[in-house]
Parts: C-alpha cells; structure tokens; sequence
C-alpha cells in the first residue's frame, strides 16, 4: 500500500471521516429547558449521541454513510484504475455515499421537534460531510486538491535490481554513466540524442595535422552520422502510482509503477517510454509528466 498516491483531496476526506466518527459519540440534539431537577431528567431520557436506536436511521444515514464514502474514496487510490464495482468506479460509489451523508445530514437541522434544537454531534457531523462531498467533488479539477498529499520520495542511490559495484546501464550513482555525482546525462531531457565521441578519426586527423603521431585512422572507420537520435536508457522514478501498458497497445494494464522505486526506460515512443520493472516485465509508459530521470 503506498500512501504517496493519496492527494490533498483525500487528506480533506480522511480527517473529515474521523470527525465524523468522533461526532457520532456526542449529543445530537440538545433539549431547550430552562433548567432544574426536571430539565435534567429531560435531557438524560432525550439527549442522545447519534448510537441510540431511537434515532434511527441517524447512524446508517449520516455517520455510517460518510465513514462507508471515505474508506471507499481512499480505497480506489490503491486499485487499478479499472477496477469497478457493479460498473461503477470505487470512488465515485464514494463520491455518491458522500453527497448522501451531507443531504441526510442537512435534513436532520429541522427533525429535532418542539423543545429540541441541533446538538454538537450534529453540527460537526454536518460539517464533516460537507467537507467530505465537496473534496469528493472537486479533488479533480481543483489543482491544490489534486497536488500528491505528500511529495515524491528521493529516491535512494541504490539499484532495484541489487547492489554491486556495477550498477545496471543508466542507473544514478557512482559507477554509473552519469558520472561520480549520478547520472543527469548532461542534463538533457529524457531520450534526448547524446554527444557523440570525438575521440575517433577526427582527434587523430587534429593530431596529425599539428605534428603529432597519432597515425591513420584504422582502415574502414567512419565519422559519427551527423544528427544521430540514438535513444540512451535510463532509471527514472514516477511522482505518484502509474499503470504500465502492453506494448502490443493493449489498454489493460500488465503492471503499476509506483513511487520510491527505480525503474529503466528502455526505449522512446514518441512521448511514452518503454519500461522494464523488477522482475523483468516490459510495458509502455504513457503518462511521464513530472517523472525523475536519474
């Protein structure tokens, strides 16, 4: 379970639950008396928390509705994305429960009858299930509720396929490539062409031709073709949970990509990559906004 695939959005949902479920504990309604041995024995026969059966169906309706909305809510965060139940995704079920619970909740203001006004449990139980469906709500189309509830790791200078003193090809880190520092291959984007090696007949033509005696190129040498668009792999690293497609174009995903871990680009298409996980499955990447390159 990676709770890095969690937004601000259900961080709203989360702690809006467990106000909900402190709140099904306290008085939700209050007698109106003006005090006295009479007044007191009212309020211990009527004030009740929102556990009390004579309230029902205060407890499936309100409480239970938005604790049931939250947990599917976060639960959809850890499945595939194509994951339903009676065709209809996990959190959207929960984005129904929560906008239920709230409706529920603004109905029971005017149930209270004669004598009785709204208590603690039930102000904070409305307030909770307001927050809940408006987070369910928005988490999608309001960037600061769709941000990742908690940045992406850094990931460790270490390789997932195991340590030695040859990390694989591409892999951050001493050893590597990229250099003692770790690899940013130049700082280019990933996939960009990498500089070709001068060091082949043109150096040996430079040295020649100041005096030296580098010698003639080994017969049938070749300059490097001008504007070569190799693709050089490489380890990246996604900001949050993303699926890994088949590369025959299938739309099933064969795995998941998940944050903290390394995993090797092994070839471009067009904006997706080729990835290969731990145990050796290929798949495409398609969404690689905002991953890490090592």
């Amino acid at each position: 379970m990676n709770f890095r695939s969690l937004t601000r959005g259900d961080g709203v949902v989360i702690g809006a639950a467990v106000l909900l479920f402190v709140a099904s504990f306290l008085t939700f309604y209050s007698i109106d008396c003006s005090g006295g041995l009479e007044c007191s024995a009212l309020r211990d026969k009527y004030e009740y928390n929102g556990w009390k059966s004579d309230l029902f169906p205060v407890l499936p309706s309100i409480f239970l509705s938005g604790v049931i909305a939250a947990a599917l809510i976060v639960a959809a965060r850890f499945q595939p994305a194509d994951r339903k139940v009676a065709g209809i995704a996990l959190d959207h079920w929960g984005t129904a429960f929560a906008v239920f619970a709230a409706w529920s909740s603004l109905w029971a203001l005017g149930g209270g009858g004669e004598g009785r006004s709204a208590g603690v449990g039930l102000i904070l139980g409305l307030i909770a299930n307001l927050a809940m469906a408006a987070a369910a709500l928005l988490t999608q189309k309001v960037p600061a509720l769709k941000a990742p509830l908690m940045g992406a790791p850094t990931p460790q200078v270490q390789s997932p396929y195991g340590t030695g003193a040859h990390p694989g090809y591409g892999y951050p880190g001493p050893g590597g490539p990229g250099g003692p520092a770790g690899g940013s291959f130049g700082g280019q984007p990933y996939g960009a062409p990498q500089p070709a090696d001068q060091s082949g007949p043109q150096q040996a033509a430079g040295q020649q031709a100041a005096g030296g005696t580098g010698g003639v190129p080994a017969a049938g040498a070749q300059a490097p073709a001008a504007g070569g668009s190799d693709f050089a792999p490489f380890w990246f690293a996604v900001p949050v949970n993303r699926p890994l497609f088949p590369e025959d174009g299938g739309q099933t995903p064969i795995a998941e990509l998940a944050p903290g871990t390394w995993y090797l680009a092994v070839d471009q298409r067009g904006a997706a990559l080729v990835a290969q996980t731990q145990d050796g499955r290929r798949g495409v990447l398609q969404d690689t906004s905002g991953i890490q390159r090592g």
